[in-house]
Formats: structure tokens, sequence, C-alpha cells
């Protein structure tokens, strides 16, 4: 296999989209999808039991398509590529155990990827090589983590996530709250625009000295997000609402819990990155579509010399494209396979960039 520009076909099954993408070194090829979402609507949130068999009816239909638009067959592949983890674990067995029999039917090597690193991979299928000096701010419905990239492909660190709700988790339970149905996360960014973002001072979650420390000092949670307190804070509000038997401001609530979400998550980064020497910031997950996230902060990496630079929306929720993209720079960075002796893991730290 040629490690110069390898084509590499990836599989993602780690939550509620099936995934299978094709890349040909930094080259994309094909892209499909198919989402379970709408099964999940009447829930108000992802059923692993559903998403899992959601995944076991489309994985084929859609490895298909994704060949047809690539213009390849699975002879012509230089390597596999497979989610192994974040994720739900009956999801991500699904894409597992369908990536290993590829392996062995086709005698392809198989690469494990971790799923969080992935969206921060598929930066090099929009725009080309990512910049040295690189932090990540991954937002999405079950992550929320600030990353440093030294190596894509060999040295990634945790710097910061989220210690009980990920925001887009957030999203989806005020959206409930406020009646506005799932997924959360673009019916709040659509009324918020008619809302009033200052009517309501939400808490913004480990932020007071005691959790943030000082530059010399640092706390225990300086780069840590926490969004339990604030939906508490949105769900104790409506009820004072409903208890004066007043009508809800639905959109000033949306604005001003979008404020508060977004606030601490753009200040964090930023902080972040000047603090750990980072001139360049990339934002993915299936969050990074926000509209007041994408305007707060890039203003905020504005004004602190940090270049910005976000993927194109599809590229940014869970897809096949991003885990094609990473092992593509697992093989040129002369990565080996990981065979078919590795299983799941629903959490993979990312400093396991492949298993």
């Amino acid at each position: 296999m040629t490690s110069a520009e390898p084509l590499v076909l990836g599989i993602e099954s780690s939550c509620d989209e099936t995934g299978v993408g094709i890349v040909r070194g930094t080259e994309l090829l094909a892209n499909a999808v198919s989402s379970s979402m709408d099964e999940h609507v009447r829930f108000g949130g992802v059923i692993p039991e559903i998403a899992s068999r959601a995944h076991l009816d489309a994985l084929i239909p859609t490895l298909r398509s994704a060949l047809d638009t690539a213009g390849v067959a699975l002879d012509d592949v230089d390597a596999l590529a497979v989610t192994s983890g974040p994720g739900l674990s009956g999801a991500l067995m699904v894409g597992v155990a369908a990536a290993k029999a590829l392996s062995l039917a086709t005698g392809k090597p198989l690469y494990a990827i971790n799923h969080l690193v992935a969206h921060v991979g598929v930066g090099v299928l929009d725009g080309g090589a990512l910049p040295r000096s690189l932090g990540a701010l991954l937002v999405s419905g079950g992550h929320t983590e600030i990353l440093r990239v030294d190596a894509l492909a060999s040295d990634v660190t945790l710097l910061g996530a989220t210690i009980d709700d990920a925001a887009g988790e957030a999203y989806d339970k005020v959206a409930r709250l406020l009646g506005l149905g799932y997924p959360g996360g673009p019916a709040i960014d659509r009324i918020a625009r008619g809302g009033n973002p200052k009517a309501i001072r939400f808490p913004r979650g480990l932020t007071l000295p005691k959790f943030m420390g000082t530059a010399d000092n640092p706390g225990r949670h300086r780069y840590d997000f926490s969004f339990s307190g604030l939906k508490t804070a949105v769900a104790r509000c409506v009820e004072q609402y409903e208890a004066r038997g007043e009508e809800i401001p639905v959109a000033d609530i949306a604005a001003s819990f979008q404020e508060a979400v977004v606030d601490v998550v753009t200040s964090k980064a930023v902080l972040a990155c000047r603090e750990q020497g980072l001139e360049n910031l990339l934002l993915g997950g299936g969050v990074a579509a926000n509209s007041r996230l994408r305007e707060l902060l890039a203003a905020r990496c504005a004004s602190a010399g940090i270049a910005l630079r976000i993927p194109r929306p599809g590229l940014c929720t869970d897809n096949g494209a991003m885990v094609a993209a990473l092992a593509a720079q697992v093989v040129m960075a002369g990565g080996r396979p990981s065979g078919i002796a590795f299983g799941t893991d629903s959490g993979q730290p990312v400093s396991a960039i492949t298993l």
C-alpha cells in the first residue's frame, strides 16, 4: 500500500448517524450519511437500542452509496477505518463489526480511529493541512472538549472537558423545557434570534475563581465545563413564570441560555489557547453550526490574535469522511494498522488516536 495519497474508506457509527466516507489523501471523494434522528424525536433524545438497529439497516446501503459516489470499488481501497470510540457501545459495535468483516473479506488493513480526534482531522478536507500550534474546540451533543494538537496522527492532549452534560445535551434538555422539540440545538438557535440575550443572567458554570484559579496557579477546572447547573436554572425560571400564571418568554429564555453556553465555551477556549501558546483554533462538532457560537468565537479569536478555522457544516456533524481523513493521516505518518483484535471503547481518550 502506498502512503503517498492512500485511498481510505471510513465508517462512523458512534451515535445516530451511519456514515461512510472515502478520501484520497486529503481529497474528499464521498461522504454518505444516513441519520436515524427522526426515530428518536418522540423520545426527546437518542435511544441507544434504536440507534444500533438503525445502523444495521443503513450500513450496507450507505456503503454502496459512498462507493458509487466516489466511483471506486472495495478492491481499489488501500485501507479501511472505523470509529472505535468514544460513543454508544452498541452503536460502535455495529460499525466495528462491519469494518472487521470488510477487512477479513478484502485483506485490506484496518485502522481503529478516535471519534473526537477525527472531528479535528476532518479539517484537512476543508482547507488543507492543519497548521502548527493548534488547539481544537469540539462542541456536540455528547462532547464538549478543548484539545491541544501537537501532531494530528500521534500527539493529542485533552486540556478541558465537560464534567456533566455536554453543550449539545443541554440544548436538547432546555429545548424540551421550552416546548421546542428535538433536536434542541437548531430550534434554540433559531428562536433565540428574536430574543434578548441579556434578559436573564443565567449562571456561567465553573467560572468562579475557586474553579479557575490563576494562570500561575490554575484551578482543577480551569478549562473544564459544566452545564447541569445552567439547565437547572432554566427549569427554575420556567417554573417561576408558570407559578405566577405568566406567559413564558421563550425567545428571551432561549437567547439568554444560549448566551450563557457560548460565553463560557468561547472564553475558555480562547483562554486555553493563550495560556498554552496556541496560535490557531479549530471548531468542530455538530454544535459548530450554531450561529451565535461561530459569531462570538470569531470575535474573541480575532481580539486575541488567534486564527480560527471552521470546517463546513456538513463535515462538522458525525460522518465517515472524518474517520477516513484521520486514518489517511495516520497511514501517511507511518502508523501501523490496528488489525481485528481490538474492541470498542465507549470512553476512548483523545490520547488514544488509534487502537
